[in-house]
């Protein structure tokens, strides 16, 4: 085992924040998720992220509250979501055993080990592999993490600490991708080798056209604009909704534009869809109460705006041509690139996969694939995709207090959130496995906070209102 610098540095912000409390120790969990290429240790070929080091941080405070560890319980409880997530998580784990071994050779496979050389479209015979034992692992860090996220979140204070790191995770994933770019452009890439010491294949240094493809704390720039859909769903619903509105607007459209130059086809593929969903979310909105003015204004001012610039596009040939360039570099043409016939293939070994294994799925973690629907169908078949649905529809399902209050306006963000990400992962989803932030904004999005009397420091969110029904005091 090898012990990383930024390892040391995630162990002793983790004691720092132990001694602050909870509310410090969640806010930089949330932040540490951020770097997605970084390894606090080396097992073998394996790494560990900082993120899932500090989930022991973020236990230990919790469960210091013996009423936090009373509420992760309960939503492990039958119909809660975190029952349904614990299920695909056993299922997945038995399946990740017995399945590469019980349909040994009975189909062709494409297994992750293939990441050291991701387009080399190698495939060999089912069997067990490595990444049945990380990704049993990862999945399982992600029902804990969901399960703390919910306990934190039942208060109004660790609610607003959870918003509070999504907005800091933001600001930061904006500061890294400058710095990526600049660093690029001087010439010092190293200063970034801190954070990209994990066993991945990296592009850091991949150009399109001579554009650097922006790859900020991620290992290439697919995982950076799969990644920041998410932030982007987040902070524009919390802007249509006037929470921190100063902040979570900014960053929404540093978000967006960062997305669209990061010169991934994932990104460039979702962030349509994307402002499709935070399109019908001002819908659904405007016009209902005095704080809709977001909403109302977006929902009135984007048609003719996205018909003059298409208009601004279509006369100016200097434009039509950079953009239909860039659309087709990256889209158009890339459906015939070798790198695309590849990853469809992929998925055609993952479907079959499926069938192979009469619907059970050839165990998690055993086959890659370039969607998230196919890895679900591929990997743990038919019963861990219906724990995963039954999962998203309990975690998302709308609470039963009335809408348009504070707690319901930052849920709504967070399922947007969760939402942008699952679109960015049918493009470019490799494996059962979300990420930790998928599970953050789920876990937020299944809260439901209870006046405890801590309501000062959240009202800030807004600016000033009832702590629950965010009416003006």
């Amino acid at each position: 085992m090898a012990v990383e610098p930024i390892g040391i540095f995630a162990v002793l912000l983790g004691l720092y924040c132990l001694a602050l409390g909870l509310d410090a120790t969640i806010k930089a969990f949330v932040v540490m998720t951020i770097f997605g290429a970084a390894a606090a240790f080396l097992l073998g070929s394996a790494s560990v992220q900082p993120a899932h080091l500090f989930l022991l941080f973020v236990a230990i405070a919790a469960f210091r509250d013996r009423e936090n560890a009373r509420l992760a319980v309960k939503t492990l409880g039958f119909g809660q979501p975190g029952f349904w997530l614990a299920c695909l998580v056993v299922y997945g784990a038995l399946s990740a055993y017995f399945s590469p071994r019980i349909f040994e050779d009975a189909s062709i496979i494409v297994p992750l080990g293939v990441s050291e050389h991701p387009l080399s479209g190698g495939v060999v015979r089912l069997g067990p592999v490595s990444s049945n034992l990380t990704q049993t692992v990862y999945l399982a860090a992600d029902l804990a993490c969901f399960a703390m996220v919910v306990a934190v979140g039942s208060t109004l204070k660790g609610f607003q600490a959870l918003v509070v790191g999504l907005i800091a995770y933001a600001f930061f994933n904006v500061i890294f991708a400058i710095l990526d770019l600049t660093t690029s452009a001087i010439g010092a890439q190293d200063m970034l080798q801190f954070i990209r010491n994990a066993q991945y294949t990296f592009h850091e240094n991949d150009k399109v056209n001579g554009m650097k493809r922006i790859v900020g704390s991620w290992p290439e720039s697919s995982a950076f604009a799969g990644t920041t859909l998410g932030i982007f769903g987040f902070t524009g619903t919390m802007w249509l909704c006037r929470r921190k509105s100063e902040w979570t607007g900014p960053f929404a459209l540093i978000s967006f534009v960062l997305i669209v130059l990061s010169t991934s086809s994932t990104g460039l593929f979702a962030a349509p869809i994307c402002l499709m969903i935070l399109y019908c979310t001002a819908l659904l909105r405007c016009g209902s109460r005095k704080d809709s003015s977001h909403s109302t204004a977006v929902v009135i001012l984007t048609p003719p705006l996205a018909a003059l610039a298409a208009l601004v596009v279509l006369l100016q040939q200097d434009i039509y041509a950079t953009v239909y360039n860039y659309v087709d570099l990256l889209l158009l043409s890339k459906q015939t690139s070798s790198s695309a016939v590849t990853r469809g293939s992929w998925n055609i070994y993952g479907l079959q996969n499926f069938i192979d294994t009469f619907g059970l799925g050839v165990g998690l973690g055993t086959a890659r694939t370039s969607s998230f629907p196919v890895a679900l169908l591929s990997n743990v078949g038919i019963p861990g995709t219906l724990f995963f649905l039954l999962f998203a529809m309990t975690a998302f399902a709308p609470a039963n207090q009335p809408s348009r209050t504070l707690a319901s306006d930052i849920r709504l963000s967070a399922r947007n959130g969760c939402l942008c990400l699952l679109v960015g992962s049918l493009v470019a989803g490799p494996t059962v496995d979300l990420g930790l932030l998928f599970f953050i904004l789920a876990g937020l999005a299944a809260s439901r906070p209870a006046s405890d009397g801590v309501s000062a420091p959240f009202l800030t969110l807004r600016g000033g209102g009832d702590q629950m029904t965010g009416k003006p005091a």
